[in-house]
């Protein structure tokens, strides 16, 4: 899908029709071009437009692809990876990461990605304040601050998700929560790997925040917010870390707590089959076709029903008072 953007001098953020952009004669000066899963036509038809080669407009579409900032004569390009939520079953939702790259030209910007997200439906709903086409620098760090303000949004629901869990599972154990809880551990593996590729981005734009190969022209507010966004995302990787320690104990309790109480069933249903081999093995024994205590007595069958059940509950006390019971 191609959408693309440019704000008027209203600082209105205008959408371009396609009819206007496969015209020959079309003008992407200050524009913002954002693709979503593109199919071959539509990349070739935007490396016609912006003098991007299609290899370079196809890297974002890989999801092995690693966070880095590629710098090339006529363009910049910073790939990093964005927080992406899918609503799943019964109220869950599962996380992972995906590649956004922004290709930035002199007079362009272009956006890539594999799905439609909150990070660029923000720009295009007007959420971001300040936000304008032709100021690419500072499109870029807002584009940044927002994914580090997802991360740290999604790291907050998966805590909650976790303690939600954590509850339904102090009442009853059951498998589906501790799947659940896998899959938080293994969203928050995704977080924190994306966002150690990421922090090495931000702090390679900071050091070149002077001028990144004169495209991106750095100028003090600028700067300041990139600087927001370092903080913000070392805040995430924080609080990634100490969410899957903290999730990672949670699995071990919870696993030792599931064996623990099995063991407590096999010790219960032992000792049960212990007391009940007694009577068993009494009537087995008087059942036996030869002569044995009592036989032709009207009182020998009660007297195998007395002895069975006394050992039995001598037993019975025995285990209870060795805790077997």
């Amino acid at each position: 899908m191609i959408e693309i953007y440019k704000t008027d001098l209203e600082n209105r953020l205008i959408q371009i029709e396609e009819s206007v952009y496969m015209d020959e004669g079309f003008d992407p000066k200050d524009c913002w071009i954002n693709l979503t899963n593109p199919s071959d036509k539509e990349v070739a038809l935007i490396a016609k437009i912006s003098g991007v080669e299609d290899d370079v407009l196809k890297t974002p579409l890989d999801d092995e692809e690693r966070s880095r900032v590629e710098l090339e004569d006529d363009y910049t390009m910073v790939l990093v990876d964005i927080p992406v939520i899918e609503e799943g079953t019964e109220d869950n939702y599962s996380y992972f990461t995906i590649p956004l790259g922004a290709v930035i030209k002199k007079d362009l910007f272009i956006t890539v990605s594999l799905k439609d997200t909150a990070i660029t439906r923000d720009f295009i709903r007007n959420r971001v304040k300040g936000f304008a086409t032709y100021k690419k620098t500072r499109f870029l760090f807002q584009i940044l601050n927002n994914i580090a303000s997802k991360y740290l949004a999604y790291l907050k629901q998966i805590d909650k998700a976790s303690q939600r869990i954590q509850n339904e599972l102090h009442k009853s154990t059951k498998n589906k929560e501790l799947i659940q809880m896998l899959d938080l551990e293994n969203s928050l593996v995704y977080f924190s790997t994306s966002l150690t590729g990421n922090d090495a981005v931000i702090t390679r734009l900071l050091q070149n925040k002077a001028n990144v190969n004169n495209i991106l022209k750095s100028y003090p507010d600028d700067t300041d917010l990139l600087e927001d966004v370092a903080i913000d995302t070392k805040q995430a990787m924080e609080m990634c870390s100490i969410y899957r320690d903290i999730l990672s104990g949670t699995m071990d309790a919870y696993a030792s707590v599931i064996s623990n109480n099995l063991n407590i069933v096999m010790k219960v249903l032992t000792s049960i089959t212990l007391i009940i081999s007694i009577p068993t093995l009494i009537a087995s024994l008087f059942g036996m076709n030869t002569w044995v205590p009592g036989e032709g007595s009207p009182w020998g069958f009660v007297g195998v029903l007395g002895s069975s059940a006394l050992v039995s509950f001598i037993l019975s006390l025995y285990l209870k008072k060795k805790k077997l019971l």
